[in-house]
């Protein structure tokens, strides 16, 4: 709040009790002396002629919709020569404002005349008054946004760096010793058509990935581990295509799924979902 020392300095009660070696000064004394420099702190917090006129109004409690234009002239241009007197810069909006206020209490003076319609002319008080009241709303909301937090000054945004991701894979809950049963029980059944090779066929690992990528794909749930060896092929087919599965469970493309041990196991794409009923059958 600023603190205001009048340009005339009347005899009235302080607003404020002010102590002095213990005693209480109730009314500032004939010879009290102000410095020029004192005032100019004060002039100078001012925003423009209108943060003036407001602060005038607000200082004796008059109302904004009733301005006494004389004696509130009397003291804006009591401030604007004090200014003067300084040789503070003045902005030329201060004199203007003191022209307009001058013309305003002129033409109070003046007569009204009368319209035709029998009706009084606009208050010469009406522009001033709707500036003033557009003034003091804005400067209530620069207020109110003073109060609220700032950020960098009153709060301050988190500016930390996230630790790395790791993407852990899991691995299969299947026991080996469970994969590796499974694996020489279709190899008992590769035996039974070893004789009826004719001839040797080259097969290729990549190539059985691909096959075993598209039957997984084609189906619509969970495959039988057995059903991706063909035993006609004998014991080749039934390796190439064991180091296939295997190929593509390390690289996170199928995986492997068993309800318990020793029970069935099962193929999967990497990511879908498992149903506990698709699971669930009998092994012949």
């Amino acid at each position: 709040m600023n603190q205001v020392v009048d340009v005339e300095m009347p005899q009235q009660p302080l607003d404020q009790t002010i102590i002095v070696r213990g005693e209480v000064v109730n009314e500032l004394p004939l010879d009290l002396y102000i410095p020029p420099d004192a005032l100019r702190v004060f002039l100078e917090t001012f925003q423009g002629p209108l943060d003036l006129l407001l602060y005038l109004i607000k200082k004796q409690n008059i109302d904004i919709l009733d301005i006494p234009i004389k004696a509130i002239t009397i003291q804006y241009v009591q401030y604007v020569e004090l200014m003067q007197e300084l040789h503070l810069e003045l902005a030329a909006e201060y004199l203007v404002m003191a022209a307009m206020l001058a013309e305003i209490k002129s033409r109070l003076l003046l007569p009204r005349p009368q319209t035709e319609d029998e009706q009084e002319v606009d208050d010469p008080r009406a522009e001033l008054i709707r500036r003033l009241q557009l003034y003091e709303c804005y400067k209530k909301a620069a207020e109110d946004l003073e109060t609220l937090n700032r950020v960098d000054r009153d709060i301050f945004l988190a500016n930390a760096t996230p630790p790395p991701m790791l993407i852990v894979v899991e691995q299969p809950n299947v026991p080996m010793q469970d994969l590796l049963d499974a694996f020489v029980s279709v190899m008992t059944r590769a035996r039974l058509f070893a004789d009826h090779k004719v001839e040797r066929q080259i097969l290729s690992i990549r190539e059985r990935m691909l096959k075993v990528l598209d039957v997984i794909n084609n189906s619509t749930g969970f495959i039988p581990f057995v059903t991706l060896f063909t035993v006609e092929e004998g014991r080749m087919g039934v390796v190439v295509t064991f180091i296939a599965v295997l190929e593509l469970i390390r690289q996170s493309v199928i995986e492997l799924v068993q309800n318990e041990p020793y029970a069935p196991i099962y193929i999967k794409a990497a990511g879908a979902e498992i149903n506990p009923e698709m699971t669930q059958v009998t092994h012949d």
